[in-house]
């Protein structure tokens, strides 16, 4: 007796696992059922019949509703990063947009950017508003619930073979390990301190390479690409716009104390001992290092795009 065949994803036949989307294509089993579905309830192609002329269809390289998704990625590739970073460039030489954005956006990831750095040095934190809640001490609760989320990510990444879920698990643990075990808790504390505004950099820079994840990767259901996008460019922008403007003007640094504690400038320089260069040259230096990362993606992910929309403008057998 013969054995059924095994299920296998509807777009490119890779073999299904336990999960939502295809490992290969990345495309949601569901998603593709659906499109799928029609076709396979359409009526049969005619059969030829002697004297009888048939009528039949037309054969295209690609069905057009694909060609028309690539379009859209292609023009999402082009602009939306580019539009974002200028748009929020121009929105912080305005006081009132400036202050609206900061309050509501790059806010939250410069606290969330302490928080992470805590958290990945061994620290307790808590962010909120304006502020974040840091630990004196290491806790070894902290260091294992981490560590046991990471690891869950690298076993997704293989089980799932996704590489992005892979390379997030792999790259937190080395910096866990890192910030938790080379570094000293004084030089922890001066790394949890760089980290909000650095966070706001790097943080931001994440949330904005959200808008080059696979279509049917869940980064890019729905409208939630966009929140990525716009809280990314806002965070990235707020700090980088400061410490660029820095440069030829040292009373844009934030020196002085707020809600009852020195500002972060102030924390590196009087108790760390940095000097206003350093402060600017670090942090400029970390923004310039993401627009990098930001612009090889830009050009990958725009090569990318119109290398998949000549393809589906091919003709069958070209």
């Amino acid at each position: 007796m013969e054995r059924p065949p095994l299920p296998s994803c509807p777009r490119c036949g890779e073999p299904r696992i336990l999960a939502p989307e295809c490992p290969r294509c990345g495309v949601l089993y569901a998603k593709a059922r659906a499109r799928t579905a029609p076709a396979a309830l359409a009526d049969p192609l005619p059969v030829d019949e002697p004297g009888v002329p048939v009528n039949r269809p037309e054969v295209t390289s690609a069905w057009g509703g694909d060609l028309e998704d690539a379009r859209d990625e292609l023009r999402l590739r082009l602009f939306a990063l580019p539009v974002a970073l200028l748009g929020m460039w121009l929105l912080m030489g305005s006081q009132t947009s400036h202050f609206l954005l900061r309050t509501f956006l790059s806010m939250w990831i410069h606290e969330l950017g302490h928080a992470v750095t805590a958290w990945l040095c061994g620290f307790p934190a808590f962010p909120g508003p304006w502020e974040t809640a840091v630990w004196e001490t290491r806790t070894p609760l902290v260091f294992a619930g981490l560590a046991f989320l990471l690891v869950g990510f690298v076993f997704r990444g293989i089980l799932l073979r996704s590489r992005p879920w892979l390379l997030a698990g792999a790259g937190g643990l080395l910096l866990q390990f890192a910030g938790t075990v080379l570094l000293t808790p004084r030089t922890a504390r001066m790394l949890i301190t760089f980290g909000g505004d650095g966070g706001n950099l790097v943080l931001g820079t994440l949330l904005m390479m959200t808008i080059y994840a696979s279509r049917e990767s869940a980064l890019r259901r729905g409208w939630l690409h966009w929140g990525y996008l716009v809280i990314g460019a806002a965070a990235f922008t707020d700090t980088f716009h400061q410490w660029w403007g820095a440069r030829t003007d040292f009373a844009m640094i934030p020196f002085g104390v707020q809600n009852g504690g020195a500002t972060d400038p102030s924390k590196l320089v009087d108790e760390h001992g940095w000097d206003e260069l350093e402060l600017i040259q670090r942090y400029t230096g970390l923004g310039l290092a993401c627009l990098a990362v930001l612009a090889l993606l830009y050009a990958v992910g725009l090569w990318r795009a119109r290398a998949a929309l000549r393809t589906l403008r091919q003709p069958p057998g070209a």
